[in-house]
């Protein structure tokens, strides 16, 4: 990843102007350490700092087309640069850059290009000829980006909050899927792909069809010419990308460079869930995995930093975003600048336990459709900006556009939870993977129920987070919460712990309104809570909260009823059920 920074029509265009630019996109090294570079035009400011990933000698940015009059600043991967460079033989490249691309394609296209790039990116262009500019963000939001609105008339763009919340009276993350045009003066959607009007598919499902999409996924995401690895949990999606990944490395360029064992990482409280089944499936892939441990106290010590690199308040991703943080440290401790990681596929295929719940199938792919456009929120948001914070890119192949095109056509009714056909959570996916012959995983890890990473890292790890809450805030304090928040209003003390701590270091309105809000239980969205009259009374974000679902789900609830039944005292989490396991 990079940082990107942008300012156009500022009025004071002198020294100390420039000066105060580079003195924001420092804000924004943790993501490109590697280098700095700034290019100014009249009113027009186009900064970035580097991770170099592709082509570390000659790739420094801005970059440019031929005369120099466009100039590009690009956070991102295109993965498809060589086919395009095919195309394009006609231009002159000075750099190796996969993102040099973006200068070219708009001199034979115009704007109406960013749909041929096959990547995660976002990037704003100036087009010195007639001072116009675009900005773009790529089809799902996987790399950050923010817009916003100085007193003086200008307009900024930035990969983070923190490098233009203080100089822009207003700003909002900058949607997914859009493109900024100056000469249009305004937002459009550049993304429109079948399944975004939430209308129920009916494509028949074929195992071999998706295998092959996401095989390609992954292939694709192996370009580097750094060190890399696999962010591996245990769970399905990490444990998937790992296989493919290793399947498929000895194939790739990057094995020339970097050899052909896989390297893997996992973190985790001592004796936690993923720590344990993350082991067995690097053993059996035969990767090289390297094991990190942190204690809740050293977790609670981040939260702070934490906040700050992330730039939200929102409690499911601060629990799952601080051991990804504390990961991506060790990481880049080992000289890997690079991972693949398994964000994504919940979203695609209702993995999440509270699917379990959907009343038929056009609410289920409802829901999918409504996940996967909020993801640059959420799970986008956490994976990016915690690996970003210390110098590390993280790529996830299910996002890949022609994976989600492919998956998102497939008629819900495959997806849907069936136990009496025997199929759980993402069923259509472990099933596409599920090879007798040249098996990818071990059955069991391949039927492996999910897990939240905020949960799979310890289930110790939220409850000290809940207890370390409980210390900070008072009653009183949470009794007048609408009152001091009366956006987006916290409703526990561990919510109003976050918020007090977002509130420290982005102060402004625009900023707490560039986090979601609503009630969600085990990460759903508010709608979904009504597949379930109980789930409102639990509006809790972690999986376990999926009560009577998940086979681990608040274990001390069976004991309370059981409790109850023999004594008939009233417990505060009665009535969860005995089929937890069954479901299962």
């Amino acid at each position: 990843m990079c940082g990107i920074l942008a300012v156009f029509g500022c009025i004071d265009n002198s020294q100390a102007k420039r000066s105060r630019i580079i003195e924001l996109s420092r804000r924004l090294r943790h993501r490109g350490p590697d280098w700095s570079g700034l290019h100014c035009h009249g009113n027009c400011y186009l900064a970035h700092q580097r991770l170099a990933i592709v082509d570390p000698a000659s790739g420094d940015q801005p970059l440019y087309n031929e005369d120099k009059t466009v100039i590009v600043t690009v956070n991102g991967e295109i993965y498809n640069h060589k086919q395009l460079r095919e195309k394009l033989k006609s231009h002159q490249f000075r750099t190796g850059s996969d993102c040099e691309v973006i200068a070219h394609l708009y001199e034979e296209h115009g704007e109406e290009f960013v749909d041929m790039l096959d990547g995660m990116f976002s990037f704003v262009l100036l087009d010195t000829k007639d001072n116009s500019y675009i900005a773009a963000r790529d089809a799902i939001g996987i790399t950050p980006l923010y817009m916003g609105w100085g007193l003086d008339g200008s307009i900024w763009f930035a990969s983070e909050m923190k490098a233009l919340s203080d100089d822009c009276e207003r700003f909002i993350s900058f949607p997914p899927g859009h493109i900024y045009s100056s000469k249009q003066g305004g937002l459009r959607r550049w993304y429109n792909p079948p399944w975004f009007l939430e209308q129920t598919p009916s494509s028949s499902y074929d195992p071999i069809v998706l295998r092959k999409a996401f095989e390609k996924a992954v292939f694709k995401r192996l370009m580097t010419d750094v060190p890399f690895g696999v962010l591996l949990s245990g769970g399905l999606d990490s444990s998937l990308v790992a296989a493919v990944a290793c399947r498929y490395l000895a194939e790739s360029e990057a094995a020339c460079q970097w050899g052909s064992q896989l390297h893997t990482f996992c973190i985790g409280l001592e004796s936690s869930p993923d720590l344990k089944a993350a082991r067995e499936v690097a053993d059996y892939l035969g990767t090289r995995h390297h094991e990190f441990h942190f204690t809740v106290q050293e977790g609670i010590d981040a939260l702070e930093e934490v906040i700050y690199h992330i730039e939200t308040y929102d409690v499911t991703t601060i629990r799952a975003s601080t051991p990804m943080f504390l990961m991506s440290r060790k990481i880049k401790s080992l000289g890997v600048k690079m991972v693949l990681s398994g964000e994504g596929s919940d979203e695609i295929f209702g993995g999440y336990l509270y699917f379990h719940k959907a009343p038929n199938k056009e609410e289920f792919h409802q829901e999918t459709c409504q996940k996967i456009k909020a993801l640059h929120l959420y799970d986008c948001l956490r994976a990016n900006k915690s690996t970003s914070a210390w110098g590390v890119e993280a790529r996830v192949p299910f996002l890949d556009k022609e994976f989600i095109n492919i998956a998102m056509a497939i008629d819900p009714e495959w997806k849907m939870i069936r136990p009496d056909l025997g199929r759980i959570e993402k069923w259509v996916l472990r099933n596409a993977f599920d090879d007798v012959q040249k098996p990818y995983l071990p059955k069991h890890i391949l039927y492996r129920q999910k897990e939240q990473f905020s949960d799979g890292v310890g289930y110790s790890w939220i409850d000290g987070l809940k207890d370390h809450a409980n210390k900070q805030v008072t009653d009183a304090m949470l009794t007048h919460a609408s009152f001091i928040y009366p956006e987006n209003t916290p409703t526990t003390k561990e919510a109003y712990y976050y918020r007090t701590i977002f509130e420290k270091f982005f102060p402004k309105n625009a900023a707490r309104s560039t986090v979601p809000g609503g009630p969600s239980v085990a990460c759903s969205t508010a709608k979904a809570v009504e597949w379930d009259a109980a789930w409102s009374k639990n509006l809790d974000p972690s999986g376990r909260a999926a009560l009577g679902i998940h086979s681990a789900a608040y274990e001390e609830a069976v004991d309370a009823k059981n409790k109850s039944s023999l004594s008939g005292s009233p417990k505060k989490l009665q009535g969860v059920g005995e089929k937890a396991a069954a479901v299962v």
